[in-house]
């Protein structure tokens, strides 16, 4: 019985020490979000809708 306690303990705990980072290039998301403010300051000027994607393909 003792050994179960155990066991079960250690499947509880072993799965909560698992952490998953995901790292965004910073380069590319503030060229992204640069690009984004450029249109949306266009758009309050009076220009007209961009026609393409706002986030360009690397």
């Amino acid at each position: 019985m003792k050994n179960w306690s155990i066991a079960l303990v250690l499947a509880c705990a072993l799965p909560a020490c698992v952490t998953i980072n995901i790292y965004f290039p910073a380069a590319a998301a503030e060229k992204a979000a640069d690009k984004i403010i450029d249109d949306v300051w266009q758009l309050k000027n009076g220009a007209e809708k961009p026609s393409t994607n706002t986030v360009e393909p690397q």
